[in-house]
């Protein structure tokens, strides 16, 4: 029996093989705590037992390790198959046997390629940087589609002229049914109770989006009146082909349709 001091481990951990130098080996701190070793470095003092003839089954591999908490350098070993089971078997541990199984059965699915090779740490951060330059390629390539479709609303939004709202819809290439329903409930327009004409909210007027265009016309009765009717300024047309359920921008309709105005006129009360 071993001097290490051990403790039955039923359900113990499964062994995790890991990639080191291009070979399959494990860690001998992992095969420890399977084992149900109380200090899993006391592993070490058995490897040191037997290095000759842990040596004699393949390169006795080892890592010189400073503990991140500080403290005297330490020597780590990344056993091999043979080696493992050698430790394995040298413990005496109550897991010995069930440890032993793992160590052949994991190994072995290596061999027949049924498990793929555990990624080492540089692996992994190749894996991680592919997949960041995959997420930038795409954002690239989704810029780019955006690119011509933002230059021209932005086009749009500084050109000159005016719209109706049946007109916008054209533009817009939507039902003017639509458009008129979407701003109603979207608080762009509004009617006054009993009132035909349609109105901008002051809101959208201040935005730059909207404004009162004041005709006067003669009734029949020969007397004087006035009628508000909303016009969509290039700035709103832009802000709607964006936010309206299937609103595309028609340039052709837009040169076609404007129509030039020199000066706002004051909004109606």
């Amino acid at each position: 029996m071993s001097d290490v001091i051990t403790k039955a481990v039923e359900g113990s951990n499964v062994i995790a093989p890991a990639m080191h130098d291009g070979e399959l080996r494990i860690l001998d701190t992992d095969l420890a705590t399977c084992l149900g070793f109380d200090r899993p470095r006391d592993i070490r003092k058995l490897i040191k037992r037997y290095e000759a003839e842990l040596c004699r089954m393949g390169r006795c591999a080892t890592v010189a390790r400073r503990p991140e908490t500080g403290g005297h350098t330490v020597i780590e070993h990344y056993l091999n198959e043979e080696q493992a089971l050698f430790i394995t078997a040298k413990s005496e541990t109550t897991a010995a046997t069930k440890i032993t199984i793992e160590i052949v059965t994991q190994f072995a699915a290596f061999k027949r390629g049924e498990i793929a090779p555990p990624e080492t740490p540089e692996q992994l951060a190749l894996r991680a940087l592919t997949g960041l330059q995959s997420v930038v390629e795409k954002q690239r390539e989704q810029l780019a589609l955006a690119a011509p479709k933002a230059a021209a609303l932005d086009r749009i939004s500084t050109a000159d002229g005016s719209y109706g709202l049946t007109e916008a819809a054209k533009i817009l290439q939507v039902k003017p049914k639509a458009l008129i329903a979407f701003m109603a409930t979207s608080q762009w327009i509004y009617r006054r109770n009993n009132g035909k004409n349609w109105l901008a909210y002051q809101a959208k007027i201040d935005a730059g989006y909207l404004w009162h265009k004041i005709a006067t016309y003669t009734g029949p009765n020969g007397e004087e009146k006035t009628r508000d009717t909303v016009k969509v300024l290039p700035k709103g047309l832009a802000k709607l082909a964006q936010i309206v359920p299937g609103a595309k921008i028609d340039p052709d309709l837009m040169q076609m349709e404007a129509r030039p105005f020199a000066k706002k006129p004051e909004p109606a009360s």
